[in-house]
């Protein structure tokens, strides 16, 4: 059994390594990774934040099917941007208003090692390119103001200590 990692943890905050082998080992982590993203209830979960530094993820939407996204690479991104709330697994209790393009074409491969790209509008993007951040280890914290960041940080701060 996976467990999220939390802030703090330095793999959140690394680049993941590229997944070289389709195998039974990667099917296992995907099952595990799926298991701790309902857990959580979360709608998406990148490797690092169950401590694997591997360039994988997980988006779980409430009415679609289960995609996995192995050693993806976001090919483009609309000029038209909007903002959301976003949460994170990684920071259990803590939301954000953040900025992001509004669609993208993204191309990855499958468990089994087969190349596929989509293009993704909508809480999809939205959350391809979370998850994707955390592949370069990019936190949802790092893309809103360094005023908010540091308001967001004493506030978890204090959550934690409570």
């Amino acid at each position: 059994m996976l467990n999220i990692v939390t802030y703090g943890d330095p793999v959140l905050t690394e680049k993941a390594q590229e997944i070289s082998a389709f195998d039974h080992d990667l099917e296992k982590i995907v099952i595990d990774m799926q298991d701790a993203m309902k857990r959580d209830h979360g709608i998406g979960l990148a490797a690092p934040q169950v401590g694997i530094s591997k360039r994988l993820f997980l988006v779980g939407l409430d009415d679609e099917r289960l995609r996995i996204f192995v050693n993806p690479r976001i090919v483009a991104m609309s000029k038209e941007t909007n903002e959301y709330e976003e949460g994170c697994l990684s920071f259990p209790g803590l939301y954000f208003t953040v900025v992001r393009p509004s669609a993208i074409d993204i191309e990855a491969f499958d468990i089994k090692g087969k190349p596929f790209r989509i293009s993704a509008d909508g809480l999809l993007a939205r959350v391809i390119q979370h998850e994707y951040d955390h592949l370069d280890g990019i936190l949802f914290i790092d893309r809103v103001s360094p005023a908010k960041r540091r308001r967001a940080l004493a506030h978890y701060s204090r959550m934690l200590n409570m």
